[in-house]
């Protein structure tokens, strides 16, 4: 799988074409299935420009052609898995730093889990909402240009967790999805959520782990901090309550009570941090 030089010299992945139009960014999508193809390529084409790879000869001939912003993998192909392909990608230099977005009909914790070790950005569980992998898609080729009024940064290692709060909040806040707790760092370097929503439990740092490196930045002393569980424990309230939680919330949650605790916390702390971040003289 060599890179050669022969690209396409007309446009880049994103940005102008020779003839002065601003160009989509290109993605390329790796599915075997044909009717998959061209439902994500109808799904997406407004905001990106689509490229189709039914099998991985057909992946690596487009990554000579052309540099895309971001790669779309199945992992389960008949010929080659989606995680041979993904292992081969992040091998190589010329294409280590792209991208890569799992989209999976399969939620097994171990598929999800060695997806994320290969290197892959996102999981993302078939069947999945439009808006959801386009402003995925967005978040990685632009990291931190999305703002809004408000915005919430939800970290759970399960993509159907992510998928349905994205799902819900979507309407009233900018939303940001983080599978990856281990990565809330490099991420507070381009964004600063107004709300933090965090699973208590979860393989790599706990929730209650990831308080101190959000509790560490000046602009986050006050950011309400709420936690979900599935264990609801007087000593894991308390913990939470110790380390600074705004709140504390038992799955499977309520989608109107997680709606009314976001509101009530939202508005102290954006007055809170206002009055820290512009003081008045």
């Amino acid at each position: 799988m060599k890179k050669t030089n022969q690209k396409e010299n007309t446009k880049d992945s994103v940005g102008k074409s020779s003839f002065g139009r601003i160009s989509l960014p290109k993605v390329i999508v790796l599915d075997d299935s044909p009717m998959q193809l061209t439902s994500i390529k109808n799904r997406l084409q407004s905001h990106y420009e689509i490229f189709p790879a039914q099998d991985a000869a057909t992946l690596y001939r487009l990554l000579e052609k052309i540099t895309p912003a971001l790669i779309i993998l199945d992992i389960i192909m008949p010929d080659t898995s989606g995680f041979q392909v993904l292992e081969l990608l992040k091998m190589n230099v010329s294409y280590a730093d792209i991208p890569v977005i799992i989209l999976s009909g399969s939620s097994d914790k171990e598929k999800i889990d060695k997806g994320y070790a290969l290197g892959a950005v996102e999981y993302i569980k078939k069947p999945f909402e439009d808006e959801y992998l386009i402003e995925t898609i967005a978040r990685h080729i632009n990291p931190g240009k999305h703002q809004s009024e408000a915005s919430i940064l939800v970290i759970d290692d399960t993509p159907a967790v992510l998928q349905s709060i994205y799902s819900l909040l979507k309407d009233d806040y900018q939303v940001y999805t983080l599978p990856k707790p281990e990565k809330l760092t490099e991420l507070l370097q381009m964004i600063n959520p107004d709300l933090f929503l965090i699973d208590y439990k979860m393989p790599i740092m706990t929730g209650f782990e990831l308080v101190p490196l959000i509790r560490s930045k000046p602009i986050h002393t006050h950011t309400p901090i709420i936690f979900m569980t599935n264990e609801g424990t007087i000593s894991h309230v308390s913990e939470a309550v110790r380390l600074g939680a705004a709140d504390f919330l038992v799955k499977p949650i309520d989608d109107e009570l997680l709606k009314m605790k976001i509101a009530s916390h939202l508005k102290p702390a954006r007055r809170c941090a206002k009055s820290v971040i512009e003081p008045e003289e």
